[in-house]
């Protein structure tokens, strides 16, 4: 019989705020924190709107100082990792020493960092950058840098699988506990992509929204960018038992698949692949009712990809469930994405609360899905997390109540 892994802490920053409360009773309440920025070097640039967090952290200059230069990219990932392993119990605890993995998700490295050393080659006509330019930027830093602030020596690496990376990062971490690889998995994502140089590109992709972010509507216009970063603490169900562990909820679930097909286009086989592969995991029925937390990004191809494959995965039983799209409040936060609507799903179902998705102004029939347009009381006891990212890499994630 295979083992059961729990979740026994959270951690979250985004757009919404700092810590998981904050961003549970913004998203609740249908506050959302897409909004015009202004950031040094990014004056006087249009339709300039993003889900900005602060890169100032809440932890202190003792424990960052042994970290070396940090990106904001390391910044959000420490502040969500220090959160949840407090929620769990685990600080100080032997077991982070050796039977304990870091697997971090990010879809590229420390982008202002970069930004800065290109300004001082490019701009300001420097010979040199900062000597930690390489290491502060690395994509690689966050999960290191955790397992420094936490002096974790189990197995600790990055995955980066662009929109779905931390999705990919919790499936995996799931697997690692279930083969008895270890006992604890610190695991999430994050992400820093508002830097001039970023936001540049995507703009130059063509996918920016000038407004808003609004998923399965009419009028949708694209993407909204995001940043912050979301770390759950799992466990083997044994483990969280035998130290007394509060269990806030289950990762039952894991389905990952390649559409094979196009860089930037969804396809609807591939993403349904994923989808059946995670319920197939879960040992889930596609009909038992379910809180699903769509990739939802707002973008011409990708919602109504999406909600073809839902309804070709559920078919007659799709009307069971609830689609929340948390996009249109935080922002697409990339690598960081599937961790952070993973943990505001589960926060959802905990409380029996679904999430308004906001912006909307009519579904087009492409994109018919029951959504959740106004807050509503649920009673699932499972949550669907879709994540879907370009090169056609896709994960998806099922929790259940504890």
């Amino acid at each position: 019989m295979r083992q059961r892994v729990v979740i026994t802490g959270m951690g979250c920053v985004s757009g919404l705020g700092k810590g998981v409360e904050a961003n549970w009773t913004a998203l609740r309440d249908g506050a959302g924190a897409i909004r015009p920025i202004a950031r040094e070097g990014m004056e006087g640039i249009a339709s300039w709107i993003a889900a900005d967090d602060s890169a100032t952290s809440r932890l202190s200059s003792t424990d960052l100082r042994p970290l070396g230069k940090l990106d904001p990219l390391s910044l959000h990932a420490l502040e969500a990792a220090s959160e949840a392993v407090a929620q769990s119990g685990l600080s100080g605890h032997r077991v982070l020493h050796d039977r304990t993995a870091i697997l971090m998700g990010c879809g590229s490295g420390g982008n202002a960092t970069i930004d800065t050393a290109y300004q001082r080659l490019f701009g300001q006509g420097q010979a040199k950058v900062h000597p930690q330019t390489i290491p502060a930027s690395m994509i690689a830093a966050p999960a290191a840098q955790i397992a420094m602030m936490l002096k974790v020596h189990g197995p600790t690496f990055t995955l980066s699988s662009a929109c779905a990376s931390s999705a990919h990062a919790l499936g995996e971490a799931m697997h690692m506990i279930r083969s008895g690889r270890v006992d604890v998995a610190i695991a999430g994502g994050a992400e820093a992509c508002l830097s001039q140089g970023s936001w540049t590109a995507w703009r130059s992709l063509g996918v920016l929204a000038p407004d808003a972010c609004r998923p399965f509507s009419v009028d949708r216009k694209g993407m909204v960018l995001g940043e912050g970063a979301a770390v759950l603490v799992l466990e083997s169900e044994a483990h969280a038992a035998a130290r007394g562990a509060t269990v806030l909820a289950e990762l039952a679930g894991y389905g990952a698949s390649s559409d094979a097909a196009h860089m930037t286009a969804p396809d609807v086989t591939g993403i349904a692949a994923a989808i059946r592969a995670a319920h197939e995991d879960a040992r889930l029925d596609i009909d038992e009712p379910a809180l699903i937390s769509a990739h939802g990004t707002g973008t011409q191809l990708n919602d109504p990809a999406e909600a073809a494959a839902m309804r070709a995965v559920y078919d007659t039983a799709l009307d069971r469930h609830r689609v929340i799209a948390t996009k249109s409040a935080h922002g697409h936060m990339i690598g960081a994405a599937g961790a952070v609507e993973f943990l505001l799903g589960v926060r959802s179902l905990v409380e029996g609360i679904a999430p308004p998705i906001l912006n909307h102004l009519g579904t087009p029939p492409d994109c018919a899905l029951p959504l959740v347009l106004s807050r509503q009381a649920i009673d699932h006891e499972v949550l669907v997390s879709n994540s879907f990212a370009f090169g056609g890499l896709n994960a998806v994630l099922i929790g259940r109540k504890p």
